[in-house]
């Protein structure tokens, strides 16, 4: 199986700009580069197909490797209706943006930006691990649970407890 090498450049520009579309701020270029990245894909499932050969009807006198495969032809189908709701509900929200707000381009959120900047926290890696894991352990884990309240005790509280005063 050979594949057309035209078809093969007509795909990679395609993903390229819409990769880089999809990059941009404006919602009307987000819209085509999804809309590049919808025909690169079809043309990549094209591609994939094979060559063209008869159409799928049975007919006892023709050979079954003669045959074209409709796979790659109901996902393309199925790919560009999907295409189509996609762009149908960006349109809505473009025109929607434009509507209230007579722009076109998506704007900084401040909220995102600060929590883009705190530090990761996972409860995992951040976690006090014990020093015995076992839930029958007798001993402590944690050296404060070592240590005897008695001898833990300032000056100031021995004193009150033996009656004098502070």
């Amino acid at each position: 199986m050979s594949i057309n090498l035209t078809l093969l450049i007509v795909m990679g520009v395609l993903y390229a700009c819409g990769i880089y579309l999809i990059l941009e701020r404006s919602l009307t270029r987000v819209l085509l580069g999804l809309m590049l990245l919808a025909n690169a894909t079809n043309i990549l499932i094209l591609a994939t197909g094979g060559y063209a050969g008869l159409a799928p009807l049975y007919s006892k006198e023709t050979d079954p490797g003669a045959y074209n495969d409709p796979l790659p032809q109901a996902l393309i189908l199925t790919s560009i209706v999907i295409s189509f709701a996609v762009t149908a509900f960006m349109l809505g929200i473009i025109y929607r943006t434009w509507a209230l707000a007579r722009q076109d381009e998506i704007q900084d959120d401040v909220e995102d930006r600060r929590v883009a900047k705190t530090p990761s926290y996972d409860a995992e890696d951040d976690a006090i691990v014990p020093l015995e894991t076992s839930e029958f352990a007798i001993t402590p884990s944690t050296p404060e649970e070592r240590l005897d309240p008695e001898e833990t005790e300032t000056p100031k509280t021995a004193k009150s407890r033996e009656g004098g005063s502070a």
